[in-house]
């Protein structure tokens, strides 16, 4: 079988996990911290996807291609090179690409986080 590759030159995405970064017994702060940097290759939204996403109530905007870490999860958001917060609704492990990738599919968040600096 025929393997593709690919190179990651369309930007760089930053994956952040939701924590509470509140000391313990004060009122609960969620805040985003950042998990990992990740160069990407962006991909058509396919109309599946759109189709999909629209039955959970999501607007997809983006389908990133990015070398594959299996820690990136849909707990997880990410704000690519564009500045805005999406909350990674999907990721996807493709078998035919090499080096391994995963695709992270994204949905604009409409309530933002603050990033923490802690």
């Amino acid at each position: 079988m025929l393997k593709k590759t690919l190179n990651f030159n369309d930007g760089v995405v930053k994956i952040y996990s939701v924590e509470n970064v509140s000391e313990p017994g004060c009122m609960p702060t969620e805040k985003i911290v950042l998990k990992s940097t990740l160069r990407y290759h962006e991909r058509t939204v396919g109309l599946a996807r759109k189709d999909y996403g629209r039955q959970d109530g999501a607007e997809i905007k983006y389908v990133l291609r990015c070398p594959c870490q299996r820690k990136v999860s849909s707990l997880d958001v990410a704000i690519p090179n564009d500045g805005k917060q999406y909350r990674v609704w999907n990721v996807q492990y493709p078998e035919d690409v090499e080096p391994p990738v995963m695709d992270i599919t994204l949905q604009e968040l409409t309530a933002t986080y603050d990033i923490w600096e802690g």
